[in-house]
């Protein structure tokens, strides 16, 4: 990544349509012709810093109200939408780990952050462990949600069949089958279901593709125990793909701490936020920067 301009190249973007209102968008030139990174940003810039990280299907309103929040607390706040997500462009497939971290690294240096709290929840928090063990001196706080990492050969072949769907039939053809992975067999009644639904449609194929490869190949698992930054677990009660590996991290990680919050899934942000938001300020407060 390079350059980043504000979203029409001379004045910023509020997000309305994505966070609330003070938010501006900027994007980051990729190394792909035309392409370019964004994310939204708000805060003094000599607050602390905290960067939020999306699921794979998903972009930077599936943390609207923490990110709200989170400004009015006093910190910069930085939500990233993925290759792919969002507001951002399509980068060709494959994608990586690594490839992902370092688009989270060059936005710390386009805005000259030095450390941050990051907070990441699924494919998010798979990025957010692997940037813990590679670039420990840069974190302030993990809170990581519903996440794992590693990939099990059974693991990684499930993702075969939905990169398939998608690229005969594109992203609005795994609505149902996630909702009702994430949310439940009553998905279409969870307040959150139309905004869930809607960014999935909103992922172009090949930011699903690129994604749901990176995470077949993920392996951090083996080095989890060399994140040294303070770090929050949380998963839902009723996420019951991610309870054993969460599980498996909180042995892995130093110190770590795992809560689990009763009827939630994959997205418990919005399934408990009072509970959620609790968990995550608390932490990022207890671990704030020393003076």
């Amino acid at each position: 990544m390079t350059t980043a301009t504000t979203a029409n190249g001379d004045k910023p973007v509020v997000a309305q349509d994505r966070l609330a209102a003070g938010f501006s968008r900027i994007r980051l030139d990729g190394t792909e012709n035309g392409k370019y990174l964004a994310a939204y940003v708000a805060g003094p810039e000599d607050a602390e810093a905290v960067l939020f990280n999306t699921s794979i299907l998903t972009d930077s309103r599936v943390w609207t109200d923490q990110a709200a929040r989170a400004l009015a607390l006093g910190y910069r706040v930085v939500c990233v939408d993925f290759r792919g997500h969002g507001a951002s462009s399509p980068f060709s497939p494959p994608y990586t780990m690594q490839g992902l971290i370092a688009d989270n690294i060059s936005i710390f240096d386009e805005l000259n952050i030095d450390r941050a709290h990051l907070v990441g929840v699924s494919m998010g928090g798979m990025v957010g462990l692997g940037f813990g063990i590679l670039h420990p001196d840069r974190i302030q706080s993990l809170t990581l949600c519903a996440t794992r990492g590693d990939a099990p050969a059974a693991f990684a072949a499930g993702w075969d069949e939905r990169i398939a769907l998608a690229t005969k039939l594109g992203t609005g053809a795994l609505v149902q089958s996630t909702c009702e992975r994430w949310l439940g067999a009553n998905y279409v009644s969870h307040p959150a279901y139309g905004l869930i639904a809607q960014m999935i449609q909103d992922t172009s194929i090949e930011g699903f593709v690129g994604g749901a490869q990176a995470i077949q190949k993920l392996d951090f698992l083996g080095d989890s125990g060399k994140v040294i930054a303070p770090t929050l677990l949380i998963v839902g009660q009723n996420d019951a793909g991610m309870l054993q590996p969460m599980h498996v991290l909180h042995e892995a990680i130093k110190g770590a701490r795992l809560e689990t919050i009763a009827n939630a899934g994959h997205l418990p942000q919005f399934d408990d936020t009072n509970k959620f938001n609790k968990l995550l300020f608390d932490h990022m407060y207890a671990n704030k920067a020393e003076c």
